[in-house]
């Protein structure tokens, strides 16, 4: 709801592309920079007091947030300062998120049993999912019906129900006590990571996919300029692609997509690539709602598979930095993707930008198909064996 009323709040002041790039910079630079340090700390602490802190921080944020967008302080807060104040909230929402990460990831892998992963990550994601289409959808739809204030109302309180749910979690204790300087606890994170061929891979994969074909920052300007239809549009166009992806996520609880998961990811993102083109191309509202709808069913097929691969591949001392590794390549590439989306525009101009996106996402599937094709005729377990012998 935040990122949809933050979004059109934007691009209603300033009649900028590149000022909604700027976003996702915003919080990028912070979720990127210090991501390592969170994995370190959720290695060595205890998740659930660190959750608590984190919730806390964001609905700071949104309170702030909150209180300059209102119509009644614009006799205290310079129109000039806007802005600026929402960019450095959104910064502090990234500091948050790089300690975010690695505390659920490994609060995840301690709930369920390890041979029910990749049915778990499915049922999770999808949880995030529907969110992701209630979120969007009435936050445009408020926003649009009963102004910025009434939405700000109700992302406070969701904030303020999930805080409080978080204090009634179990606590999860440490399980990794360094010894070795921070440094060299961070080295093992990395180089673990790298030295698992398909993990480095599939973060590879998702992070330049993501990073050039990755829209969901311009929507604000096509829904204002391209398909005029307003911030109750905007919340629906935000909705439909985790619409996609509930629904492929749910059937992929049926049916797994792990039985070839590296040959299933490529096509996973060829399909994305040319659904962002084929977005890019159309005038129509419901054509782009369907385009967006399948952009999201395939993006959610890498969403499954990367995370099962994760889960069941890092080992539980260092779940807390292997998934720091993986933000810094996945967590922000939605950020940094946006900021490209901006730059990209502002210089091409909206159309164009979508559609090189597009363009470049098909270029970097072929190109690693060419590099991995040992790894598509395998399964999950062949590669699982083949990690642990190396």
């Amino acid at each position: 709801m935040q990122t949809v009323v933050i979004g059109f709040y934007i691009y209603q002041l300033t009649k900028s592309v590149f000022a909604l790039g700027m976003l996702g910079l915003s919080e990028a630079i912070p979720a990127v920079g210090i991501a390592l340090y969170g994995g370190y700390i959720a290695d060595k602490s205890e998740k659930r007091k660190m959750l608590l802190w984190i919730y806390t921080g964001v609905f700071l944020s949104s309170a702030v947030m909150f209180t300059v967008t209102l119509k009644s302080m614009g006799a205290y807060i310079h129109a000039g300062w806007i802005v600026p104040i929402i960019y450095s909230m959104i910064f502090c929402n990234g500091v948050a998120r790089a300690f975010f990460g690695p505390a659920t990831f490994t609060i995840y892998a301690h709930s369920i049993p390890k041979e029910l992963y990749p049915n778990g990550s499915t049922w999770s994601s999808s949880s995030w999912q529907i969110a992701s289409i209630l979120g969007p959808a009435a936050g445009g739809l408020i926003y649009g019906f009963a102004g910025i204030t009434a939405t700000f109302y109700v992302i406070l309180f969701f904030i303020l129900v999930a805080l409080i749910l978080v204090y009634f979690l179990k606590q999860y204790p440490a399980v990794f006590k360094p010894k070795e300087n921070i440094w060299t606890s961070l080295g093992e994170g990395i180089n673990f990571v790298f030295k698992n061929k398909m993990m480095l891979g599939a973060m590879s994969l998702d992070l330049f996919s993501v990073f050039f074909g990755g829209v969901v920052a311009l929507l604000p300007a096509f829904a204002n300029v391209i398909l005029k239809v307003g911030p109750e549009g905007l919340g629906i166009m935000r909705a439909v692609g985790s619409a996609g992806a509930v629904l492929t996520m749910l059937a992929m609880s049926r049916f797994s997509p792990m039985n070839r998961p590296w040959r299933n990811l490529l096509i996973a993102v060829t399909g994305f690539g040319a659904s962002i083109i084929c977005f890019g191309l159309s005038r129509n509202f419901y054509l782009s709602l369907f385009f967006l709808f399948v952009e999201g069913a395939f993006d959610s097929v890498s969403v499954i598979i990367r995370g099962t691969i994760m889960q069941l591949l890092t080992p539980d001392q260092m779940r807390g930095r292997v998934s720091a590794v993986n933000s810094m390549f996945i967590g922000s590439s939605n950020e940094l993707g946006d900021f490209e989306s901006g730059t990209a525009a502002s210089i091409l101009g909206l159309i164009p930008a979508v559609i090189f996106g597009g363009c470049v996402t098909l270029t970097v599937v072929t190109v690693t198909y060419f590099k991995t094709k040992n790894l598509i005729p395998l399964g999950l377990e062949d590669i699982n064996r083949t990690e642990t012998a190396d």
